[in-house]
This record gives structure tokens, C-alpha cells and sequence, in this order.
């Protein structure tokens, strides 16, 4: 991983995107509801982008975060720690959920796949706590760990070689939000910008012919650095593969609010 100065148009994205960041809820310890999804072909249809790859995503424990969490897509990949308040019928260290869409119901602020939601139960407990349907809950993010797998990127089919190129981040570490992507032909640095499409969708219509590098913009709350993905794509790529950036994130956010209390997650 390489770490390169943040040119002045980056620097200025990063700028803009902290202070949204600073105004936004904080996502440590929050006392909310969490539902559950009843159709698992809701997952593959996520605003984030990933289709059919979210039930695949942490072992299908994935769910959807409301729009202040989604953040205009930035919030998606982000992963938090998920536990349910009857200490009756569910465990103490709860679990561990990707999100993966956005969930526009204002009484809970998340949404989880059955499969997450159930394995916040004690053994034995599974399907009662399934048939409530929602329960009280209190969150706080934590960092990706994808257990020494890199991020990648995935060309997604509307892209056309080489003019038009979409990708889609998947897989990403750590407990950072991506603001800014760039791209350049491999050993040139003519770098273009891409735009967020939707979700974890990244787009350019101006892409450059040949092998392709990256550079990506991480940051949340106070810190922020560019990392630069070295020879990514190659020059004849194919849209629907997932390619390996070599690289992954392990940077964790500052917050700009109070750490969360042990007391809750003992």
C-alpha cells in the first residue's frame, strides 16, 4: 500500500465530506430497532449495487441502513456490530452485518437478512426471535475484515471497453468511507476522475485504453488519505469479472463524538 499527497481537487472532496460527516448522527452505541427482511430477494436488489454478491457478502449477514447511515451511497460496505436488548433470548456480543441497501422505513434503522437476524438469538432461540419481526437493538460501527481477502474491483456489464468503464467496490476493509476514485492508465499520470453512479457504483465516460490503476480517497469523521492501486485492470478487460487491487484498507475512523461505553458490549 502506498500513500500519496492529496492533490487540491481531492483535498477539496474530502473537505466538503468531513464537515457532512460531522453533522451526521454518531454511529457509536445507538439505541434503535432493528426488522427483518421477509423475502431474501430483497437482497439482490439493494441500492447499493451488489445484486445477486450480497447473499454472499459475511455469510448473507448483511442488512440495510437508513439514509443518514447509507449516506448517499458512501456508507455502503460499512459493517456494524448489531445487538439485541432481551438479554432473554439473545447473545451478549451480537452480530456482525454489512450494509448492503438503504432502508427508507423511519421506525427502525435497520433492516437485516433473516440469516443475521436469527443469529442474534441464543442457541435454541433462533426462530422465536425470528417471528417478532423487530426488535430493540443498539449499534456502533466496526471496522471490515475480510480475513486476508483484497479489495476488489468488480466491471460492472454496462461498462464499454474503453470509453465508457463502471466499477463496483466490493470487499473493502477496514472502517473508512471511499469519497473519491480516480483512474489512469497504467505508468501515466493523466488521472481521470470517476463519479459515484449509485451505491458502491463508480462511473467515467472517459476512460483511457489499456491496463488501468486506481487511486481512492478514504476518509470519515477527521482523517483522510489517498492509497494508490497499482496495474488493477488489464488492457483487454472483461466486464462481470472481479479484479484483485492487491491492496486493502485497514485505516480506522475518527469519530467526532464519545467513544462507546464498554459497559454495553460487556
Amino acid at each position: 500500500m502506498k500513500i500519496k499527497t492529496i492533490p487540491m481537487i481531492t483535498l477539496l472532496v474530502f473537505f466538503i465530506f468531513t464537515l457532512f460527516s460531522i453533522v451526521t448522527a454518531c454511529d457509536e452505541c445507538v439505541l434503535s430497532k432493528a426488522a427483518t427482511y421477509t423475502s431474501a430477494s430483497s437482497l439482490s436488489s439493494g441500492a447499493c449495487g451488489y445484486g445477486s454478491l450480497a447473499l454472499k457478502l459475511n455469510g448473507g449477514h448483511v442488512a440495510s441502513g437508513v439514509p443518514s447511515l447509507y449516506n448517499n451511497g458512501a456508507g455502503c460496505g460499512a459493517c456494524y456490530q448489531i445487538r439485541c436488548k432481551n438479554n432473554a433470548m439473545c447473545t451478549k456480543s451480537g452480530i456482525k452485518v454489512v450494509m448492503t441497501d438503504i432502508n427508507k422505513n423511519n421506525k427502525t434503522d435497520f433492516v437485516l437478512s433473516s440469516r443475521a437476524f436469527k443469529a442474534m438469538a441464543l442457541p435454541g432461540k433462533d426462530l422465536q426471535v425470528l417471528k417478532l419481526g423487530s426488535l430493540d437493538v443498539e449499534y456502533k460501527r466496526v471496522p471490515c475484515d475480510y480475513k486476508g481477502q483484497n479489495m476488489g474491483i468488480r466491471v460492472e456489464e454496462s461498462s464499454k471497453n474503453p470509453d465508457y468503464l463502471a466499477i463496483q467496490i466490493l470487499y473493502q476493509g477496514g472502517q473508512t468511507d471511499i469519497v473519491a476514485i480516480d483512474v489512469a492508465k497504467v505508468g501515466s499520470s493523466n488521472w481521470r476522475f470517476m463519479t459515484r453512479k449509485y451505491g458502491a457504483v463508480w462511473e467515467t465516460q472517459r476512460a483511457v485504453s489499456g491496463a488501468l490503476q486506481f487511486r481512492f480517497v478514504i476518509t470519515s469523521g477527521f482523517d483522510g488519505k489517498t492509497i494508490w492501486a497499482k496495474n488493477v485492470i488489464p488492457q483487454n478487460w472483461r466486464t462481470g469479472v472481479i479484479y484483485d487491487t492487491k491492496l486493502q484498507i485497514h485505516d480506522i475512523a475518527l469519530h467526532g463524538c464519545n467513544p462507546c461505553p464498554q459497559l454495553l458490549w460487556n
